[in-house]
């Protein structure tokens, strides 16, 4: 906060609330529920009356401010603010993340026409990508779990089966193996794989059909995600798409280190891409921090230009996911650690394609 010259910070991303405080943030749904954070002094938290017992259950904050309806959240975090000597502030807002409509921040500078909003979408996410050591084995916990579900996505694999029941099958593995939870942000067998974020359903894989899994582990909502896929025989339109992908995976991860910038790394997996003469089967940025949650907006991201400064600590999740010219998404991808001698993969199951 003091190097962005701030006042004061309304922290309102559920990600970055969970990291701060320890709460979900599910309440503010649909209203904001901001932390505000000024220099020497202990946080206050703004929240809808309704949840103000599950907030204090569940986070390490002891001042809690409610508002009954809506319309009354401006005015009773403006009191907060005048209370705090802020009225004239440069208070920082998570503008480039969810949970903070404009109209919010507009209600806000009526109450307190005289204080200077700053943008600090990044200012949370520069703390949190790099990891505590306690952070970091909760990372290789989520991780144990996430390889339980992609060994049991290529166990069960078999002509016939539905995606519902391999999502089920890994559900109950999980589960055996004492896993907290596990994210299937995609799932999906032959045509169904040209689908982003394909959820599972009772489609069956049929003889010579792709398959494509995205998965997390989650361990105190830390969560592991990774992309893994498999033929049921053989494809050859998404064999060779995974091969590049492959090839593209391995340059990124060769290119990370302390020290280099975020646009650096997707430069070097693009640029094996580019080098294919396939470039528009690359319709995404290379990767993003992982940790709390699944991901934020605003939090680092590996992408063309970007100029943050990888740093030893910091966790990444590196999907190259490629679409083929008929429209299939298959891919692979790996979730590290950045440590002083480069990436350290936190997957035991290889990312190269499986065959059943």
């Amino acid at each position: 906060m003091a190097r962005a010259d701030l006042d004061a910070l309304l922290v309102t991303a559920h990600g970055h609330l969970r990291y701060l405080t320890g709460y979900d943030g599910l309440g503010g749904y649909f209203m904001p529920f901001p932390l505000i954070l000024a220099p020497g002094r202990a946080g206050t938290y703004v929240v809808r009356e309704y949840e103000v017992n599950g907030v204090r259950a569940e986070s390490c904050i002891d001042e809690i401010v409610a508002y009954a309806q809506q319309q009354d959240f401006a005015k009773i975090c403006a009191d907060v603010l005048r209370r705090y000597g802020l009225e004239s502030g440069r208070v920082g807002f998570e503008l480039g993340c969810w949970n903070l409509a404009p109209a919010d921040v507009r209600a806000l500078q009526a109450e307190l026409p005289n204080m200077k909003v700053a943008d600090a979408t990044r200012l949370v996410p520069s703390v949190s990508v790099v990891k505590s050591e306690l952070e970091i084995k909760a990372m290789r916990d989520a991780m144990a779990m996430t390889d339980v579900a992609v060994r049991t996505f290529l166990g069960v694999l078999r002509d016939g089966v539905t995606e519902a029941e391999v999502a089920a099958a890994i559900h109950g593995e999980v589960r055996k193996a004492d896993g907290d939870d596990v994210r299937l942000f995609s799932l999906s067998f032959g045509e169904r794989t040209k689908l982003p974020h394909g959820r599972p359903t009772r489609h069956p894989i049929r003889n010579n059909e792709p398959a494509m899994i995205e998965v997390g582990g989650a361990k105190y909502a830390y969560a592991a995600g990774l992309v893994r896929s498999a033929v049921l025989g053989r494809h050859t339109e998404t064999e060779s798409l995974h091969g590049l992908a492959e090839r593209a995976l391995e340059a990124a991860l060769a290119a990370i280190k302390p020290g280099i910038t975020a646009g650096e790394v997707d430069a070097a997996g693009r640029k094996v891409i580019e080098q294919s003469g396939f470039a528009e089967v690359f319709r995404h940025r290379t990767g993003y921090q992982s940790g709390i949650n699944w991901g934020e907006r605003g939090n680092l991201s590996l992408e063309p230009g970007a100029v943050d400064l990888l740093q030893a600590g910091m966790t990444l999740h590196i999907p190259f996911i490629l679409f083929s010219e008929s429209g299939y998404l298959f891919g692979c991808s790996e979730n590290i650690l950045v440590t002083n001698s480069g990436a350290e993969i936190l997957s035991r199951t290889p990312h190269t394609l499986n065959r059943a």
